[in-house]
């Protein structure tokens, strides 16, 4: 009788959190519904203002806060508030412009007026064009680093993106079919991932991941001088096929305006073997992301427990 009334409590608390989720997809679904109505600079704007008022008053808040004070120990209140809120801009802009990427990306390689996009690298990208060989780039959460493989895709690059789907399911099905229409191929980062990333490097193919969120099984490192666990995928890959690696950003600059940035490739830290030292590597990486995120704070997301 206890077994059949856990199983039925069970199942009922499974239902409801899938009820949870599906009203939160709704609400977002008619949040974008309605942005979509409005121009994308005044959509995109629009975003950003309220997300500046509403973001201060989330749970989410606090953890951005309390991982900026751990990141600069020598910044008062009122400086970590201020990244926190344009923290907060940064989010909603990216929130907003997932509908908007086919008016944002204007970018055009033989345009003789700039754009919303301008892009620093380009020589790079004709370059890996041309190779016929892998590569694997990397990005963090900062500005719209969505635009990205869209603008790989311009030069004739394809990339396969890891992706981590958001946890509601609603929410994710959405975005997924919403990233593959513009931006090609994704692989959901979940078991099996690997795989999927190793055989298209095993073809030539080239690969891009994120690399700045927490991973429970990762290696050792720091970042902000703090000790985090760091995902080893990008360096065990860049091991085992021996392929370039590429880092890549976005910045927002004022006036709704972005810059991406291709660097030359990496030269990975090796071990006595002259095989890529993956915990070196991944230290490396961290230390990357570390400066563009100290260069540009506040478009960072910070209420991620990179930390935690």
């Amino acid at each position: 009788m206890i077994f059949k009334l856990k199983l039925l409590l069970f199942r009922w608390s499974r239902k409801l959190k899938q009820f949870n989720y599906w009203l939160w997809a709704q609400a977002v679904f008619l949040a974008l519904g309605l942005l979509r109505l409005l121009p994308a600079r005044a959509a995109i704007e629009f975003s950003a203002r309220v997300a500046r008022i509403i973001g201060p008053w989330t749970s989410r808040h606090k953890v951005a806060t309390d991982n900026l004070a751990k990141a600069y120990p020598e910044k008062s209140t009122a400086e970590v508030e201020a990244i926190a809120r344009d923290m907060w801009d940064s989010m909603a802009r990216l929130f907003a412009e997932y509908i908007f990427l086919d008016a944002i990306f204007d970018f055009d390689p033989y345009a003789k007026e700039p754009g919303l996009i301008e892009v620093d690298g380009i020589p790079i990208f004709e370059r890996l064009r041309d190779e016929k060989k892998p590569h694997i780039f990397f990005t963090a959460h900062t500005g719209n680093f969505e635009l990205l493989p869209i603008c790989a895709a311009t030069f004739g690059l394809n990339v396969t993106a890891l992706f981590r789907p958001p946890n509601n399911p609603y929410i994710a099905d959405r975005v997924l079919k919403a990233r593959r229409t513009n931006m090609g191929h994704l692989v959901p980062s979940k078991a099996g991932a690997a795989w999927s990333l190793a055989s298209i490097l095993d073809e030539g193919g080239n690969v891009g991941m994120l690399v700045d969120q927490k991973f429970g099984r990762g290696v050792p490192s720091t970042f902000f001088g703090r000790p985090v666990k760091t995902n080893p995928l990008l360096a065990k890959l860049a091991r085992q096929f021996d392929c370039d690696v590429y880092p890549a950003r976005c910045i927002r600059l004022p006036g709704g305006r972005y810059r991406l940035e291709l660097y030359e490739r990496l030269e990975l830290p090796r071990n006595a073997a002259g095989e890529v030292d993956v915990a070196a590597t991944a230290q490396l990486l961290n230390d990357i992301v570390e400066k563009w995120v100290r260069e540009y704070p506040g478009q960072w997301m910070w209420f991620h427990k990179r930390w935690g």
